[in-house]
């Protein structure tokens, strides 16, 4: 079995943190499995608490940048400079450049 030779980098809570972090780390060229307790997700569809953890198994050569990289998504190094919910000044919109215009 494949995931025999996989290592875990990580435990999270629920399906949706896995695939979030799956994204992340697919995004960086880390190929990525997800565990989950047979009975919490099949047969009960748990999410939370002990049946609903998920495992990030990667390669054993890939383990180092993997949890690298979950560090620093968890230290915020990812995070936006600025809350996309703060609203734009109307000043900014002018001052962009329209395609059609010359420099």
């Amino acid at each position: 079995m494949v995931e025999d030779e996989w290592v875990v980098v990580d435990e999270v809570a629920g399906s949706l943190m896995g695939e979030i972090l799956r994204g992340l780390l697919e995004t960086q060229g880390i190929p990525v499995l997800l565990a989950q307790e047979g009975a919490g997700h099949s047969v009960y569809g748990l999410t939370v608490g002990p049946l609903g953890s998920v495992q990030i198994l990667v390669p054993p050569e890939q383990a180092s940048n993997a949890r690298q990289m979950l560090d620093d998504y968890y230290a915020g190094a990812f995070q936006q400079a600025e809350s996309p919910d703060e609203p734009v000044d109307e000043q900014d919109w002018d001052d962009l450049p329209l395609g059609d215009e010359e420099t």
